[in-house]
């Protein structure tokens, strides 16, 4: 399947063609500032962008700009009374609110957050009218920590879900993967859906950080939550999701699959305790793609975390670069080869096997 992708996007790049992955953004994603010291820095998507100029990979992508986010598409997931205590707290120019310790509005960030909505509604409009093979959609302020009436983890609106249940009312879908490999648990995401026969959440995070999930409790039946241990590597990370995952995928059937793309199990992510390599999530979007053939295609991936601009941008890369059917990227290539070697996994990971 990626021989036949990155062959039809070498043809399209040839014939002057737009390319069929999408790459969905806008300016206002940068004004929405919660502060100089935040780790949800504008400079976030800047830092992709950049990688993704020097790999080439930009170049093979259409960019699409955002659009706002109709009311009556908010409403499927959010009611009216959480939507105006939004407006209501948002603060003048160059001022903040505090929702939380680490939830902060500025001036545009609710402005902001009607746009990262909209973008992952245009993005499944996109895949499903046959517009995109797949979509990433660059935008901020996240989204997997909005609960139906509650902002929290640097999060306002649940872009996810928006897309999610725009999915279903418009195109009449019935089985929807959303997969969150943040290293945060997606406990917005897993209160909006839970129960719902007609999505599928595979959720993974690493204990004992943000929102502080309940250990030993069960997950609703229509999820699989995976709890990694502090220092988790490659080798039991990939074991791990071919094992609990990746059936579980594959037997659901999903028309569509929807990412909670955070980069922030990465080992040098300054707000996780993980040691995943940008490798990793090369080879979890092959897997991905591999075990949902039944959606033919129709991925939308949604920037979530990821704080550390370096590992950020070489985590979103690795992942757009077999995202947009361009084969294994060399830093896969390379890791991999390490893999093979047996090389030691970090001694705390060893422990904790």
């Amino acid at each position: 399947m990626n021989i036949i992708k990155y062959i039809r996007t070498k043809l399209r790049r040839l014939s002057g063609r737009k390319a069929k992955t999408a790459w969905i953004s806008h300016p206002l994603f940068l004004l929405h500032e919660p502060g100089t010291s935040h780790p949800e820095s504008p400079q976030r998507i800047a830092a992709i962008e950049a990688e993704l100029e020097k790999q080439g990979i930009k170049g093979v992508m259409q960019a699409v700009q955002a659009p706002e986010v109709a009311d009556k598409q908010l409403a499927l997931v959010h009611p009216r009374k959480y939507l105006r205590f939004l407006e209501s707290v948002q603060p003048p120019a160059g001022k903040i609110y505090r929702l939380d310790d680490d939830t902060v509005m500025s001036h545009e960030s609710l402005h902001a957050a009607r746009y990262a909505a909209g973008a992952v509604v245009k993005a499944v409009e996109m895949v499903m009218k046959g517009e995109a093979f797949n979509v990433f959609c660059a935008v901020r302020p996240p989204g997997h920590h909005a609960q139906t009436d509650k902002a929290g983890g640097f999060c306002l609106i649940n872009n996810v879900a928006v897309g999610a249940m725009h999915a279903i009312a418009n195109f009449r879908l019935q089985r929807i993967a959303v997969i969150d490999f943040d290293v945060h648990h997606g406990d917005g995401t897993a209160e909006i859906f839970k129960n719902d026969p007609r999505i599928l959440f595979l959720n993974s995070f690493g204990q004992g950080l943000y929102p502080f999930p309940e250990t030993g409790s069960a997950p609703a039946p229509n999820s699989v939550d995976i709890a990694f241990a502090p220092h988790t590597g490659s080798r039991v990370f990939r074991k791990t999701v071919r094992e609990q995952w990746l059936p579980r995928l594959q037997a659901f059937k999903p028309e569509l699959v929807l990412l909670s793309a955070g980069f922030d199990a990465h080992k040098q992510d300054e707000t996780g305790h993980l040691n995943l390599h940008e490798a990793d999530f090369a080879w979890l979007t092959h897997k991905i793609i591999q075990s949902a053939e039944s959606a033919k295609g129709r991925v939308v991936s949604v920037l979530e975390g990821g704080y550390t601009l370096e590992s950020l941008a070489a985590s979103a890369a690795a992942h757009l670069y077999v995202l947009a059917g361009l084969g294994k990227p060399e830093c896969a290539v390379k890791y991999d080869r390490h893999l093979k070697r047996g090389s030691k996994e970090n001694p705390k990971e060893q422990k904790q096997k």
